[in-house]
């Protein structure tokens, strides 16, 4: 009975998926799959032949590897591994080579004879690249094929860097990069037009061959790509798909790359539910969508065509579900974030009191506050709340090395015009403009380049809170020492990053806090910082009464929005202020226009904050509540 629901839950998958709750646990499981193997392997004193992957996805599975090696002696003696890819041309020097990422990753921390590893060889002469090919399959065929190979996923849908178009019984050659492939590699070579253009890969063909096929996956920025390849149909739009057709491959994913199939994202189609008061909600408005209607509008007949039959026999009438999920809705809309003095607030989102808070905003960058609840900070403010800002990076990694150039520029010329000689000024301008000519990719400013391109975003910062109201002892730097490496990789956080934030937070004790919930950021900063946060006001919760009463509402707009059904606080901005969030965003030059970290949005970053904020109030209108111009949107986090 239990395999039955088990079928009927996954009946939309076309391959066998296993969800673990978080990519630690998923990378220790596959870790210790591939630990069997060898094992296995030694005592039949045979090789084990791995077909291996690069990547953020596998580093917690080499991770784990390299402590079952020291920590309970796996050897890998009779091991032998061949990689997926690597990018042509490329030296194997290069920091962004996969040869390095192995070595750095596994091959140097085991015991593994590195004439036993195979990577494609990104230096060959372009000629020689088609009998490379042709002998790295042979190789792997002297070895008995591949035991097993593990995969990522590219949001392509590409597996290895078979991109669209690949055919399913393809081998290993050299291909073209999609242009997102490009982007989504773009910062680790600083910038996509230093991202090579081709890369020399293994193809499908070569991976079906594989005894087992592990492919991986996590974080939400892979969920919409899964549920294509486990779901979809069979297509050389999304290579994975290709997966479909064999027996022996299994998808391990993390609950968040997991989340948009169809029995986590919509299980009511799949199997009954235990309608809690957050299902029934979501399903309600994902009925309204799915049908193009108001939610006062559904029907019993619409609830018992679409797997919601249930959610009506147990909650119904359907009239009362609808007015419930509407009127939770309505809720949600208040003109007042820091809560509305002296009303009644059983039904609004915030406490009416204490009437004026402390409050602080935590941006991670010095512009994730105006451009993800600009309007919201100006109408704090406005309320008369004591509103402070605290800029937790210097976001000095994301400044154009031309505008160094032009405020120190800027200075020396200053310098002259008011008659104070600075030689020493001219001097390090020239050490600068030396090393930004001979300058390489993703190569870490010097410490001078890195001060200004900090004080740069600064100023825009105090620019940026001034323009919304705030005094300048409101304005807080907290420059938390994980993010000043100079280089898109960050240094692991600390003890220090925890106790800044929790003495800054000891000295403002905040009623209310708002902090960026917005994780699909493509340098991971945001996570980061989200919690740092978390972590110190655990800490201070053990010791600090007012910890107790303080309300975390997280906020998004730079990267993405929350869903309607995630909002617990909509706040409605008029024509007017959106006009006022779009300068207090301008006021962030060095962002505009271009960003150095773009993402995939081609848009601006005011652009996107002011179509994102218009769409959640279209969202809002679809379902039937009132129309307004835009809003700003909060989910409350309790710690």
């Amino acid at each position: 009975m239990a395999r039955l629901n088990l079928l009927e839950e996954t009946r939309f998958e076309k391959l066998p998926v296993t969800v673990f709750k978080n990519p630690k646990e998923a990378s220790i499981n596959v870790a210790h799959r591939i630990a069997n193997i060898i094992r296995a392997k030694q005592e039949s004193n045979l090789l084990a032949v791995l077909g291996l992957a690069t990547g953020a996805t596998p580093v917690g599975v080499y991770a784990e590897l390299v402590r079952l090696h020291k920590e309970e002696g796996l050897s890998f003696r009779n091991v032998v591994t061949f990689n997926l890819d690597e990018y042509y041309p490329m030296q194997p020097t290069a920091a962004q080579s996969y040869v390095s990422f192995m070595n750095e990753q596994l091959f140097d921390l085991i015991d593994i004879d590195k004439a036993n590893v195979h990577i494609p060889d990104g230096t060959l002469k372009l000629e020689d690249i088609p009998a490379f090919c042709l002998a790295y399959e042979q190789k792997i065929g002297e070895f008995g094929g591949l035991d097993i190979q593990i995969l990522g996923i590219g949001r392509t849908g590409h597996i290895g860097f078979n991109e669209p178009g690949s055919a399913p019984n393809s081998g290993t050659r050299l291909v073209t990069l999609d242009d997102l492939t490009r982007r989504d590699a773009a910062r680790d070579f600083g910038g996509k037009s230093f991202v090579p253009t081709k890369a020399i890969t293994m193809g499908i063909g070569t991976i079906f061959k594989a005894k087992e096929i592990i492919l991986m996956a996590w974080n939400t920025k892979k969920a919409s790509i899964i549920k294509k390849a486990v779901e979809g149909e069979i297509s050389s739009e999304v290579p994975a798909t290709y997966l479909q057709l064999s027996d022996h491959v299994e998808f391990i994913l993390d609950e968040d790359a997991a989340s948009l199939l169809t029995r986590f994202d919509t299980p009511w189609l799949v199997k009954d539910c235990i309608w809690t008061e957050a299902l029934t909600r979501k399903a309600v408005i994902w009925l309204a969508n799915t049908l193009s209607k108001p939610i006062l509008k559904l029907t019993e007949d619409d609830f018992n065509n679409n797997g919601m039959a249930q959610l009506a026999l147990e909650k119904g009438p359907v009239y009362n579900i609808n007015i419930h999920i509407f009127n939770k809705l309505q809720h949600t809309i208040t003109g007042w974030p820091g809560g509305k003095p002296n009303a009644d607030d059983t039904q609004r989102p915030e406490r009416a009191e204490p009437a004026q808070k402390r409050v602080v905003i935590f941006s991670p960058h010095p512009d994730d506050d105006v451009i993800s609840m600009g309007g919201t900070f100006i109408r704090l403010v406005d309320q008369k709340h004591d509103v402070h800002v605290a800029y937790q990076t210097s976001g000095n990694t994301a400044v154009w090395d031309d505008d160094v150039l032009r405020f120190v520029e800027f200075n020396i010329d200053f310098a002259e015009k008011m008659g104070l000689g600075n030689p020493e000024l001219k001097e390090m301008y020239q050490r600068m403009r030396e090393f930004i000519d001979a300058k390489k990719p993703n190569q870490v400013d010097t410490p001078e380049i890195q001060t200004v391109k900090g004080l740069i975003r600064k100023g825009e910062a105090i620019a940026g809170a001034r323009y919304c109201g705030l005094e300048d002892d409101h304005i807080h730097f907290m420059a938390l020492p994980f993010y000043e490496s100079g280089k898109s990789q960050k240094n692991p956080v600390t003890e220090a990053d925890v106790i800044l934030t929790m003495e800054l937070l000891q000295k403002i004790k905040p009623e209310q806090i708002f902090a960026a919930g917005d994780f699909e950021d493509p340098h991971g900063t945001h996570i980061v910082c989200f919690n740092i946060i978390i972590e110190a006001l655990r800490r201070l919760k053990q010791t600090e009464s007012w910890v107790n009463d303080c309300w975390l509402w997280m906020y998004r707009g730079a990267w993405l929005e929350f869903e309607p059904h995630e909002i617990e606080m909509a706040v409605p901005l008029s024509p007017q202020e959106v006009e006022r969030k779009k300068f207090a965003i301008f006021k962030h030059q060095s962002q505009k226009d271009r960003a150095v970290f773009p993402g995939d949005d081609a848009r601006e970053f005011w652009k996107r904050a002011e179509d994102r904020n218009r769409e959640t109030a279209q969202a809002y209108d679809d379902l039937g509540l009132a129309n307004y111009e835009a809003m700003e949107a909060f989910v409350r986090y309790k710690f």
